[in-house]
């Protein structure tokens, strides 16, 4: 995209000097947008310790982050306990699919890609159905709920087994295709297939094991533990090291992957490092915090128009910081503050990425310009 989102002041002449040079201006526009990005996200990041079903004033919640205690013991641990982990939780998972969502619209060429475009998100959800669903009866709700209320271990296993499965089976037919449009329809074929056998299985279920399923598919960031967290924080932050490491084969590929093979890419190598980065950011998300839709697809188009641009070293870091403000601004309308509500996460991620897609879908004229620049 070569036209930007606002225009910039021209390099000025100052005395003495020649005409400034166009790529100081371009780094200042980079590091001004990181860093609003990081203000809104550490902003947001507070409110989402503050607010609730019961108010925190600030001062109290860095209290109880310094270790100095909050002036109630209710309030240190309402900080400590459930907030900080659901904080961070958004922040990781909201960072990671956004990423995710750029990965797959580089990848496909498709503006409308999203990190389950493979069928990752339909294996994960096969592999909790298996647990919460199987033949065992009420086994699966019993080995939820004897493992705490905000979730299980064994749950999250079962969703990242589903979608290690899947991700298999489409790098095993990668290293024979030579078509990303090959792998996209595959990747919808399989997820098509998971999907009916979720159905068979909820078709025979009893209703109690059904709840359970169709509670995780709300999708949630408040259901992870600190000890779910020390799991789930390594794996998202090494397949986000992976994706900052792709950041130029991804700009080779934006013309076309015959002009990135001209210039000296393995494209094949390249496909494969980014569907492995995509699965281990949306398996390990979905895992943890249910199929969390419209926040891959959403992010990446926010970001361009924000950045101006399509070059991957800007856009990777302003997806990881939009996409962790965009899941916190989303775990704060489903909290409802105040109240003792609580929203479906899918249900609000909707209401926020929706207004987005529409307004893609009615600029198609110019969707091939995204990739263009």
């Amino acid at each position: 995209m070569n036209r930007a989102f606002w225009r910039w002041p021209g390099p000025t002449l100052l005395p003495g000097r020649q005409q400034s040079d166009p790529l100081q201006w371009r780094r200042l526009r980079r590091w001004l947008l990181q860093g609003g990005l990081l203000c809104l996200v550490l902003s947001l990041f507070l409110l989402s310790l503050m607010l609730g079903s019961v108010t925190i004033p600030p001062g109290e919640v860095l209290r109880a982050l310094s270790g100095a205690g909050a002036s109630e013991n209710a309030w240190e641990s309402i900080v400590l306990l459930i907030r900080l982990p659901k904080a961070l939780t958004a922040l990781l998972a909201g960072a990671a699919l956004g990423v995710s969502g750029l990965l797959m619209q580089t990848l496909f060429r498709n503006p409308l890609a999203g990190p389950y475009v493979l069928g990752i998100s339909s294996g994960a959800s096969l592999g909790v159905a298996l647990v919460l669903l199987g033949a065992g009866g009420t086994l699966g709700i019993t080995l939820l709920t004897g493992l705490g209320p905000g979730g299980s271990l064994a749950l999250a296993g079962a969703a990242m087994g589903g979608a290690a499965l899947v991700l298999a089976l489409v790098l095993l037919v990668a290293r024979a295709v030579g078509s990303n449009m090959t792998l996209l329809v595959l990747g919808v074929m399989l997820a098509s297939l998971t999907s009916a056998l979720v159905s068979m299985l909820l078709y025979f279920s009893v209703p109690e094991q059904i709840q359970a399923y169709v509670n995780w598919s709300f999708g949630s960031f408040g259901t992870v533990s600190w000890r779910e967290l020390r799991v789930m924080a390594p794996l998202l932050l090494a397949g986000l090291t992976l994706a900052a490491l792709l950041a130029k084969p991804l700009d080779a590929l934006l013309p076309g992957e015959a002009l990135a093979q001209g210039l000296g890419l393995n494209v094949r190598r390249a496909r494969l490092h980014i569907m492995l980065a995509t699965a281990v950011l949306a398996g390990t998300v979905t895992a943890f915090c249910g199929p969390v839709g419209f926040l891959g697809i959403a992010v990446p188009h926010l970001c361009r128009s924000l950045a101006g641009t399509s070059g991957h070293r800007t856009l990777l870091p302003a997806c990881m910081l939009g996409g962790a403000a965009l899941a916190l601004v989303a775990a704060l309308v489903a909290e409802l503050p105040g109240s003792n509500l609580v929203l479906p996460l899918n249900a609000v991620m909707a209401l926020l990425g929706a207004p987005v897609v529409i307004h893609v879908l009615l600029r198609r004229r110019n969707l091939r310009r995204v990739f263009a620049s």
